[in-house]
């Protein structure tokens, strides 16, 4: 298959079917169903609707997506939503890009503690955040943070990290100065990094005492408290990964990351080459090399089908686990007022709301069409809606024709 029309929902059509009758015992339920959700998006058994456009009369089927949020084909319309929402939220400071990672070690039991390790590491990477903004030491003041889990590196390994989007500054203790930070410094990393290290460890080890934990093949022995506290103890002398970037060039430029960082799935289409009979041929980042001019950082990478799927499956989340999250002056609970607050000291006014902006947008323009001729560009009407598994009864005939 070419580059251009090759899709994660090829190789599983293809793969899949055989995939799940070798590794039955081995995949979830929510695997499976992720499994099936692409492989059925944008076609017939999802239903959809036949069209006809009113410009140049062209008919056209167009198949309902899956949804899924691991789906590679269903994100874009959802990061536009989202973003949307966002757009309001933001404020006339600089923004820094903060990311906090998990070391390869507990990576590895995470895979099978989902819930908890991931929410460990929400928990724990505001915490840290909000910890040290808050020290006078450093900051002094209170910050709002989102953060995005990704589980995946490149090449599609389990590497659970968090990226954070903070504002420059925050909130003084009484409520009544914006504090900004440093040009072009937001907090020390190597505090930060200290702080989430120690603090992760403190709350895994709560988490095993809790029996929260599962262990299992080559780490099944650490469900022993003694060969857990062993296997913690190189872990505190170690370095963990956190790393804040320089700042965003405006707010445009932060709500063009998020658009790119939100709703990322492990892999997109776009970084697909090949199907054939070596496997599935893909062009990866390589991190570890810091340009060698003979060696480039990108490069392609070739796997088996069955070893591609069961990469792109590591990162699956658990049913109703949230992967973008909000705290501290943007948290869910008291959002609307702290940025209100914010503006005020800033001497900025309050944005319209995304629900404002649609009525201003509906007053002032014509109502979009919903379906468009992707020859001419003119609206398309609805002829037939079909249902799921229902075969479309064929072709409308278009007109003059006999």
């Amino acid at each position: 298959m070419g580059p251009s029309a090759l899709e994660v929902a090829d190789i599983f059509r293809t793969h899949g079917p055989a995939y799940r009758t070798t590794q039955r015992s081995h995949l979830s339920l929510g695997q499976l169903k992720v499994m099936t959700a692409i492989e059925q998006c944008r076609t017939q058994a999802l239903g959809g609707h036949v069209l006809r456009c009113t410009g140049c009369e062209q008919t056209q089927v167009s198949y309902n997506s899956c949804r899924n949020r691991h789906c590679p084909k269903c994100q874009a319309n959802a990061a536009k939503r989202w973003l949307e929402a966002r757009q309001a939220d933001l404020l006339p400071v600089d923004y820094y890009h903060v990311v906090f990672t998990l070391p390869a070690p507990i990576s590895d039991i995470a895979y099978y503690n989902k819930a908890v390790v991931y929410g460990l590491l929400f928990e724990i990477a505001a915490e840290t955040l909000t910890t040290i903004a808050a020290d006078p030491k450093h900051l002094g003041a209170e910050v709002g943070a989102t953060l995005v889990l990704h589980t995946w590196g490149s090449a599609l390994t389990h590497h659970p990290h968090v990226h954070g989007i903070v504002p420059g500054g925050g909130l003084s203790p009484d409520g009544k100065r914006w504090v900004s930070c440093k040009p072009g410094f937001f907090l020390s990393v190597r505090v930060l990094s200290r702080l989430f290290r120690r603090r992760f460890l403190e709350a895994l080890e709560q988490a095993h005492r809790a029996g929260k934990l599962q262990f299992f093949g080559d780490n099944a022995g650490l469900s022993d408290p003694k060969a857990f506290a062993r296997w913690l103890a190189p872990l505190r002398k170690i370095e963990w990964v956190v790393y804040a970037k320089r700042p965003f060039a405006g707010p445009e430029a932060v709500l063009a990351y998020l658009a790119r960082y939100t709703h990322r799935v492990a892999i997109a289409n776009s970084r697909l080459l090949a199907l054939d009979e070596r496997g599935v041929t893909f062009r990866w980042k390589d991190y570890r090399d810091k340009g060698n001019p003979d060696k480039p950082r990108h490069k392609t990478m070739t796997l088996s089908a069955d070893e591609f799927m069961r990469r792109f499956l590591l990162h699956v989340l658990p049913s109703g686990f949230h992967r973008i999250r909000h705290f501290g002056l943007i948290a869910n609970n008291g959002r609307k007022e702290k940025l209100a607050l914010v503006r005020e000291l800033l001497n900025v006014p309050t944005p319209p709301t995304a629900t404002e902006v649609t009525a201003v947008d509906a007053e002032a323009q014509p109502v979009r069409a919903n379906f468009v001729c992707a020859h001419c560009g003119a609206q398309m009407i609805i002829l037939e809606t079909f249902v799921r598994g229902q075969t479309i009864r064929g072709p409308p005939l278009a007109r003059g024709d006999s």
